[in-house]
């Protein structure tokens, strides 16, 4: 490969993956609450197909950029109602709401199936895009894809960094104990997940508005699942979800290589193979055998390794808090 041909290939990752740091980075948030969301999949269509259909309908990107962010938050808010208010369980809800979704935006979406509509403009950043190799592929983008790398760092700063972020992590940790100091656990909790949904409504209109672009039945069906399991695999904090959404695109840009080079292997093998390794990954990483293999450091080396690639999921998350 060239290296015209490489920079490229990794300008593609950073562009393909943006929707899913987008989607995942929502989820932590509102995983980072204690409120499981497993509807991102049908959000993410049903969010996709709404931004067309409006941006389509008032040739304006950004009215469909807000109509789908509303679409997303409204699904998180029935997950938050459903299971915060109506004590459900949380998994059932969304896992409905993501069958339910992807058959409304098929529904909703059939008269604009295949239709040419507006776009996010390319808008290269001056001076910055012509510094070789580097301003190619991180700086050579539309504004969707630079709202994902500030959406990286003021998420890092905003949950790590301030009183605010901190309670947050409080009341996905220890509901019990943030509520002794204060904090109305379950009003945040339907804030942090609307906000949480509304990042993954706007992962969809990404999809449709800047990546893959316009509309058709089942669009980016599969691409919520993906974001479910880069949160995992990014133990839940948003550095690392960010660097999982990048190495599936990685992976996915692998595939279409390696379909070049070997032409005689079915292409389904190489478009199967990036969540086939995102699979072995996860496994990996949940099986505890990273501990096993740091063993032998010493207790601070193998911490100090162990928080930088592993995270824990909330204590909290998945049960409802009840005010005694």
């Amino acid at each position: 490969m060239n290296a015209v041909l490489l920079i490229r290939t990794l300008a593609s990752v950073v562009r393909g993956a943006t929707p899913l740091v987008f989607a995942g980075i929502g989820e932590t948030i509102t995983e980072k609450a204690g409120v499981i969301n497993l509807s991102l999949d049908g959000t993410i269509l049903l969010s996709a197909m709404t931004a067309f259909a409006v941006a389509y309908t008032t040739d304006s990107v950004i009215l469909g950029f807000l109509a789908a962010m509303a679409v997303g938050a409204l699904m998180a808010l029935i997950v938050a109602f459903g299971s915060i208010t109506l004590r459900q369980d949380q998994v059932a809800i969304g896992f409905v709401l993501t069958l339910l979704g992807a058959e409304l935006s098929s529904f909703l979406g059939n008269p604009f199936v295949r239709l040419k509509g507006p776009s996010v403009p390319h808008l290269p950043i001056p001076y910055l895009a012509d510094v070789p190799v580097i301003g190619p592929i991180f700086f050579n983008h539309n504004l969707v894809v630079y709202l994902g790398y500030a959406l990286i760092i003021l998420s890092w700063l905003y949950i790590f960094k301030t009183q605010p972020g901190l309670k947050l992590q409080g009341i996905g940790e220890r509901p019990e104990a943030a509520f002794a100091r204060g904090s109305n656990v379950n009003l945040m909790r339907y804030v942090y997940t609307a906000v949480g949904g509304a990042l993954v409504g706007f992962a969809g209109a990404s999809y449709s508005l800047s990546i893959k672009l316009g509309w058709s039945h089942r669009h980016t069906a599969g691409n919520g699942w993906i974001a479910l399991a880069i949160v995992i695999f990014g133990g839940w904090h948003p550095l690392r979800v960010a660097f999982g959404a990048y190495l599936f695109g990685g992976l996915k840009s692998l595939g279409s290589i390696f379909q070049r080079v070997a032409p005689g292997i079915p292409s389904q093998f190489f478009n199967g193979a990036p969540f086939a390794l995102m699979i072995v990954a996860l496994l990996l990483v949940s099986s505890g055998w990273l501990d096993r293999l740091l063993i032998r450091l010493p207790t601070r080396v193998r911490r100090v390794i162990h928080d930088s690639l592993l995270g824990a999921p909330p204590g909290g998350l998945g049960r409802v808090f009840v005010k005694e």
